[in-house]
């Protein structure tokens, strides 16, 4: 693996865990919206990740023909709703009570959205820690040089 392709590799799970906090504080923003534009409450979103990782043989055989490099890392393959019913509160003066007095509200619990932070914030530390081992390393192979 080069040294270059390392720091693609960070870079790429840098990008994906950011944009998995992104989402996680969409859904801790909108954990008391009962109405959305298509007139429901808001739907937990969920970010999977994949790995960019192709071992076909076409992909082997254009490495070793052209001396080409195959791009490995981390994706965002896709960005889904969370499809759990939603709870039910007991509010008969909320605009969007039923005629029984309950409202539907999202499907967002508080406590799992801060345990997800945490984790995809602590994926981002181990990005960057090994994005400036990687720079680090490559400091002194430098300084070897000399």
């Amino acid at each position: 693996m080069s040294f270059l392709q390392s720091l693609n590799i960070s870079g790429s799970g840098l990008t994906a865990q950011r944009l998995r906090m992104d989402v996680i504080s969409e859904n801790i923003a909108n954990i008391d919206t009962t109405r959305t534009e298509n007139g429901e409450p808001y739907r937990r979103k969920m970010v999977v990740l994949s790995s960019i990782d192709s071992n076909s043989f076409k992909d082997m055989m254009v490495k070793n023909l052209n001396d080409y490099e195959i791009t490995r890392g981390v994706e965002v393959s896709d960005i889904l709703e969370d499809q759990s019913e939603f709870k039910l509160v007991y509010n008969p003066e909320h605009p969007d009570a039923d005629e029984n007095g309950y409202v539907s509200m999202p499907n967002v619990d508080s406590l799992k959205e801060t345990v997800d932070m945490m984790e995809a914030y602590r994926a981002y530390q181990a990005n960057v820690t090994a994005l400036n081992t990687t720079k680090q390393m490559a400091v002194k192979a430098l300084e070897i040089g000399r």
